[in-house]
């Protein structure tokens, strides 16, 4: 089973939010998830982005991958230099 960090379209038509989910890579964009591990609103301005920093770090430590997209938004908020600080001192 695939792990995907992802993004889950909420809200109403023409107005859309985000929620960040861990998901099976096989289930539909916004159908069944794991868990929440925060959330974006790209109508605002500034985007407002909150991610549960830890969960997010717990899921990628156990192989779940990120999409471009929360890849993206992951290293705005500095946690994939997190991850891969926490990668290399393992080694």
């Amino acid at each position: 089973m695939a792990v995907k960090i992802r993004l889950n379209r909420m809200g109403a038509k023409k107005s859309p939010f985000y929620r960040i989910v861990v998901a099976d890579s096989r289930a539909p964009r916004d159908g069944r998830f794991i868990e929440i591990v925060g959330n974006y609103d790209s109508t605002k301005e500034p985007a407002v982005v909150n991610i549960d920093e830890e969960k997010a770090l717990e899921w990628m430590a156990k192989g779940a991958q990120p999409t471009d997209t929360v890849r993206s938004l992951f290293s705005k908020q500095g946690i994939m230099a997190k991850f891969d600080a926490a990668k290399h001192a393992k080694n």
